[in-house]
């Protein structure tokens, strides 16, 4: 709905905007000096789980996610907060405190916010960020080629409508917040190679050598992006539309949820899930006798989801035993080719 309203208005021309919302990537990319970028992303919602001090922390995880999905290093956040005016003050504080633990882990400091009277409770943050004009890493960048790498497990979706229905068990309900709350830090900076560095500044002997390629780091990765409310085919959609290929994802190896197959077996399917699938269903051809189960979890809406990195191939087993080595549970789980009748191909 959003993109169809501004797709109606006048565009501003700014030669400063680095990435808009043209190809709807994960966040806004503006230039404030030759060697600086900002990026700024927002993101809120209402709960997925139970506990307060939790979901504070899953939205925080979640808002975070799109800066680490452009390469950058998240700065600064304002929180977002609509709470009921006779909500219990102890549940509020115990939201922010959740989401202030993972600012901090981040290394993101908070420095303000905006609040407002609702009856129903939600909360997130805008988050800015800052990169290098010359190495942001937007979702139209994939090339013929490439692997397609997935940092994290789908199935988030369907456990947390389980969840609310209160159907879920305690063990798909552990790995589900544990996947939310983990922050994409640790495979952005394995792929940014600044690891060691603790910043997106590199040495100048390494400088060169990122200026005479596409890479970022050791790694030649052209495209990232994360996977949230659009599940991993409307992602992927986004990224082989932007860099105008086509893209064969591996059924065997996408990784799944403990819970999820059984979720929806038995019916929890969000509403997010089916709008996925009527909007993005047409551009997929299954080559393979893929279970339905699979089929509906490749369009399930992800809630502080992984990243999913188009990395050339020669470097596409070293960047997953890297990030292994890291502690992400990294897979691959397809490759990007020519552009081809069928956007996406599931085989």
């Amino acid at each position: 709905m959003l993109d169809a309203v501004l797709g109606k208005l006048a565009r501003q021309h700014d030669a400063n905007v680095l990435v808009g919302f043209d190809h709807a990537d994960d966040a806004g990319v503006y230039r404030i000096a030759p060697d600086i970028a900002l990026v700024q992303t927002v993101d809120f919602f209402t709960p997925v789980v139970d506990d307060p001090y939790t979901f504070g922390q899953i939205a925080a995880t979640n808002s975070l996610s799109d800066v680490y999905a452009m390469g950058a290093r998240p700065l600064s956040s304002l929180a977002l907060v609509c709470f009921p005016e006779k909500g219990e003050i102890a549940v509020l504080e115990q939201i922010l405190a959740g989401g202030l633990s993972k600012m901090v882990e981040a290394g993101c400091t908070v420095i303000g916010g905006h609040s407002i009277r609702d009856e129903e409770t939600k909360f997130g943050y805008s988050v800015t960020g800052i990169v290098h004009p010359e190495k942001v890493l937007a979702n139209t960048g994939a090339k013929p080629g490439d692997g397609l790498i997935l940092t994290k497990a789908l199935g988030t979706g369907v456990i947390s409508t389980a969840i609310k229905k209160d159907k879920a068990k305690p063990e798909w309900i552990n790995a589900a917040v544990n996947s939310m709350t983990t922050l994409n830090k640790v495979a952005a900076e394995v792929i940014t190679d600044s690891v060691s560095e603790g910043t997106l500044t590199v040495p100048a002997e390494q400088n060169q050598a990122r200026q005479q390629s596409a890479s970022r780091g050791r790694w030649a990765v052209h495209a990232l992006t994360d996977i949230t409310g659009f599940g991993l085919i409307g992602h992927v959609r986004e990224l082989a539309l932007g860099s105008n290929v086509s893209v064969q994802l591996l059924s065997e190896n996408i990784p799944l949820l403990p819970g999820a197959i059984e979720c929806v077996r038995a019916g929890y399917i969000p509403g997010g899930l089916k709008a996925n699938r009527e909007f993005a269903e047409c551009v997929v051809e299954y080559q393979s006798e893929i279970s339905e189960e699979l089929k509906t979890l490749l369009f399930d809406p992800q809630t502080a989801g992984g990243l999913l990195i188009s990395v050339s191939h020669r470097h596409l087993e070293p960047l997953l035993q890297e990030l292994r080595n890291a502690g992400v549970p990294a897979s691959h789980i397809g490759s990007v080719t020519e552009k081809a009748h069928y956007l996406l191909t599931v085989l």
